[in-house]
Parts: structure tokens; C-alpha cells; sequence
């Protein structure tokens, strides 16, 4: 796979796939939402790609943007991708965020309302139950709109007033709310709320952060530009 980053450094297909994940411990995020489970024995990330109905190209493609923060794919490697492949991953990834990102944090917040004031916990409880009410509107957004349009682009019946212009411009970065929640919590929760419990908390927190700024990423440099092509190739 062609990209602007030092091969030596990247993950590929010829790897075996327990190497692979080594490498990176938050590859097993990643793994659940491509079908992979654990257990590949001494097989290659080709051979476990294989054996799933996988492009490995794809899926080192997403690993490395997901183990690198300067990694991004070339136009080359873009133009490769299979739609119906990125907006199987995205969409797996919502469902990865909701039923198990969100739901471990909520599962601390739960603890934390144990051992902190009712008011205290309130304000904390409050502004993440708004936040969450935008990640999941954000996702259906997505899910029900957005990918729906690609595909049909993709099959040369799209509505012509829409274009994945507006999903860029209106794109919400819903990761940096977090940012106001994580200082909720460090700056201002009092010292009686367990350390221990706003520590695991934020923790939480702050996995879902990184992991959405990959998605992020993912749609920003790879989703966008790819739709931008084949509406271009549509006129």
C-alpha cells in the first residue's frame, strides 16, 4: 500500500495477525467491528482477511490511521477503497461507540453518583446525558442520510439537492465536547467524590475521545474525498 509515511514503520497485510495487534494494543478496539476475533494462531493479517471476506488492504489501511497519528493514505490508496466496505466499518463503529464506548462510561457514571453528592453528580450526569443526545443524533445523522446518499451516488441515482458538500460544511466535531466534561470532572468535582472512581471515569472518557478522533479522521480525510470523486464523476 502506497502512503506518505516511512513503510518501515507501517502495519501490512504480510504481518502475522497476533504481530499485528502486539504492535498496537488499541487494535482490539478496532478488530470487533471487521467481525475479527482473537485466536489467529500464526495466520497473516492476509490469511485472517481472507478467511472473513476482508480486503486486507482496507483493513491495514484503517489499523494504520488507528495506530498512527500522522499516518494518512495516499489519493491512490483512497481511490481503492470499496464504499460499501468504509461505510460498513463506520457504521459498525457506531454501533461500537453506543453499546460499548458510551455504555462503559455510563457504568462509571453510575459509580460515581454513588459516592458524590446529589447535586454534584447531577451537573456531571446532566451534561453528558446532552452530549450523548448529540453523538447519537450525530450517528443517525450519518447512518440514515449521509450513507444512504453515497450509495445511491455510487449507483448514479442520487437526489441532485443534496451533495456531501453540506455534510462537511455541518460536519460537528463531537469529540470536543468531551473536553468540557473531562474538566467538569478534574477541575471541580470535591475531593469527597472517590478518587479512584472519577480516575476509571475519566479514563473512560478519554479512550472514547481518541477513538473519535479517529473517526473523525476517517470521514474527514477518506469518506469526504472519496464522494467528492464520484460526484465529480456524476456531472
Amino acid at each position: 500500500m502506497a502512503s506518505n509515511q516511512n513503510k518501515t514503520t507501517l502495519l501490512n497485510s504480510s504481518m502475522k495477525m497476533a504481530d499485528f495487534v502486539l504492535e498496537n494494543y488499541e487494535l482490539l478496539t478496532v478488530l470487533p467491528r471487521f467481525g475479527v476475533q482473537l485466536g489467529f494462531g500464526e495466520k497473516s493479517v492476509k490469511e485472517v482477511c481472507a478467511a472473513k471476506g476482508i480486503d486486507s488492504e482496507f483493513f491495514t489501511m484503517i489499523c494504520n490511521i488507528h495506530a498512527f497519528e500522522e499516518y494518512l493514505p495516499t489519493d491512490v490508496d483512497i481511490q481503492s477503497i470499496a464504499i460499501d466496505d468504509l461505510i460498513s466499518y463506520l457504521s459498525n463503529s457506531h454501533n461500537y461507540y453506543i453499546n460499548k464506548r458510551i455504555l462503559a462510561i455510563e457504568q462509571r457514571m453510575e459509580q460515581l453518583g454513588e459516592c458524590c453528592s446529589e447535586n454534584h453528580y447531577s451537573i456531571v450526569r446532566r451534561f453528558f446525558n446532552d452530549y450523548k443526545t448529540e453523538v447519537l443524533n450525530h450517528f443517525e445523522y450519518e447512518d440514515s442520510v449521509v450513507f444512504p446518499y453515497i450509495k445511491a451516488v455510487e449507483a448514479g441515482v442520487a437526489k441532485s439537492d443534496y451533495h456531501i458538500e453540506q455534510y462537511e460544511h455541518n460536519h460537528s466535531n463531537i469529540d470536543d465536547k468531551l473536553s468540557d466534561l473531562k474538566n467538569i470532572i478534574i477541575k471541580y468535582l470535591p475531593a469527597t467524590c472517590s478518587n479512584d472512581t472519577q480516575n476509571e471515569l475519566l479514563r473512560e472518557i478519554f479512550v472514547f475521545e481518541h477513538e473519535l478522533m479517529h473517526h473523525t479522521c476517517i470521514e474527514n480525510k477518506v469518506l469526504i474525498p472519496i464522494v467528492q470523486l464520484l460526484e465529480s464523476r456524476a456531472l
